[in-house]
């Protein structure tokens, strides 16, 4: 922030002041179960008030729901990528095959509610996760992955905030990246989706506060403000306020906006009883412009598969040398050894059923699009911290009918649908949409088959992504985008 103040106003100096906090001193004691609270704001709101310093840099999420009066939030900069991250020690992937457990550490109650039991599905293996409480500064946490095994303060994984990693690797003026850099060479990693597992309110956001009464300062921080940070962070935090604040909460909510979707608000929580069922809020289009006739293709029977020959033994020859790859479908990787498959370093997938499914297959996956599509996942894959190849160094495995528009990412189809036999009007009606005034469209094979037989005046929707493209390819000039058939349902309730 220092560094953007100067760009933005040539001639301006900005000096760096550091100051402990009480949440910096206590260390053996997760904050959920210390009396108190302010515990990273505390001396350096006293500091501003006394005019010691003239402006102060909080990570948004360590800010209370009250500020002190006198206090003015000046600039709420872009976010960094909201999410959570898992580093796990060297030996895990090893560890898992040999059906071993898993300590890792993180004092957050929320991480403690939402994460285990998503770990378990996620990791080969399906592993017994338990979280350990965990204090200190990131080179510490990090650190613990690489104490010898068995001693007391080895852990096999630590829970990160993506935001904190992603500002240190690129934060060479005081040697962070340095170290950072060393601390995670060769650490398996996986980033948690934000559908199961959404963050803490404002976490990845900065919060910059100056005095009220000071004119010229609120002025110049004024050039940092974004408004579409400022207004998830504050969604998210008065959900917050609304269960009464504080860090013991085992609450989620991440707010982010998707190309073509718009606003999607994450949001999960947690009691005595366990974690509630996930929740997506989104704004609804305007309701459906005819009498509800609906046809919901993602409950029709799925179509048979046929794999193209060769493309299992092409699929392991590549996926041995390309830097990364991306599997649309978790059917479009083909039945090889997890070893083979695990050659790969860098395996994403597009939602948490692929993941699972792969996981169960003994692959390791690092991340998911979260059903939004392989464009959705564009800015995530660029961060430095991640450090993954170019595009064109990537593998797309996926199905014949979609291998087509991936641009500058190689494709390799796996399998094909067989097609059945052109629809009539003697077709079933329970499987036919030739009658629906709302339709929603599973995949783009589907619409493919079942174009010509829908009527002129029937709605269009479907999920993000390829089917949508496939949509509009196909004449649909303004189908409806969901970010799941559940929106949809909701939405023909409406």
């Amino acid at each position: 922030m220092a560094r953007s103040l100067e760009q933005l106003h040539p001639g301006l100096k900005v000096e760096l002041v550091g100051i402990d906090t009480r949440g910096d001193r206590i260390l053996d004691t997760p904050l959920s179960q210390v009396d108190g609270k302010e515990f990273f704001t505390a001396e350096i709101d006293a500091a501003l008030r006394a005019g010691q310093v003239d402006l102060t840099v909080h990570s948004f999420k360590d800010l209370s729901l009250e500020r002190p009066a006198g206090l003015h939030l000046a600039a709420v900069p872009v976010r960094e990528n909201p999410r959570d991250i898992v580093l796990f020690a060297a030996d895990v992937p090893e560890r898992l095959a040999s059906g071993a457990s898993l300590r890792i550490g993180s004092s957050s109650p929320r991480r403690q509610a939402f994460v285990p039991a998503f770990l378990e599905r996620a990791l080969p293996g399906a592993p017994r996760v338990e979280l350990c409480e965990l204090r200190g500064n990131v080179d510490t946490r990090l650190r613990r992955l690489l104490e010898p095994r068995g001693a007391e303060r080895h852990l096999d994984g630590v829970i990160l905030a993506f935001a904190g990693l992603a500002r240190l690797w690129q934060d060479e003026a005081v040697g962070a990246a340095a170290v950072l850099r060393g601390l995670l060479a060769g650490l398996p990693r996986m980033l948690l989706p934000l559908t199961l597992c959404p963050t803490a309110p404002a976490q990845g956001a900065l919060a910059i506060e100056c005095r009220a009464d000071d004119e010229r300062t609120r002025s110049l921080l004024a050039a940092l403000d974004d408004a579409a940070t400022r207004t998830a962070v504050d969604a998210e935090r008065a959900l917050l306020e609304l269960r009464g604040g504080g860090c013991q909460q085992r609450f989620g909510a991440t707010q982010v906006q998707v190309d073509g979707l718009g606003t999607l608000l994450y949001q999960r929580e947690a009691n005595e009883q366990g974690p509630a069922a996930p929740r997506l809020d989104w704004a609804l289009p305007p309701p459906p412009r005819a009498a509800l006739r609906p046809w919901d293709g993602s409950q029709q029977a799925a179509p048979a598969l046929e794999a193209i020959d060769g493309a299992a033994a092409e699929c392991a020859q590549r996926l041995a040398h390309c830097g990364a790859a991306f599997i649309a479908h978790r059917r479009a990787l083909p039945e090889l050894p997890a070893a083979a498959v695990n050659r790969c370093r860098h395996i994403w997938v597009s939602g948490t059923e692929s993941w699972f499914a792969l996981a169960a297959r003994g692959v390791w996956v690092e991340g998911c699009a979260e059903s939004l599509g392989f464009a959705a996942l564009r800015a995530t894959l660029a961060s430095p911290l991640l450090a993954l190849p170019p595009e064109s160094q990537w593998l797309a495995l996926t199905n014949a009918e979609a291998a087509a528009g991936w641009g500058r990412v190689p494709v390799l189809a796996t399998y094909r649908h067989v097609r059945s036999a052109e629809p009539t009007p003697t077709a079933d009606a329970a499987a036919s949409p030739s009658d629906a005034l709302q339709v929603w469209w599973h995949s783009g094979m589907q619409f493919e088959r079942w174009r010509g037989a829908v009527r002129a005046d029937c709605q269009h929707a479907c999920g993000p992504g390829r089917t949508a493209e496939t949509l509009r390819r196909g004449g649909v000039a303004a189908p409806l985008i969901f970010p799941s058939v559940h929106q949809w349902r909701e939405w023909l309730r409406t």
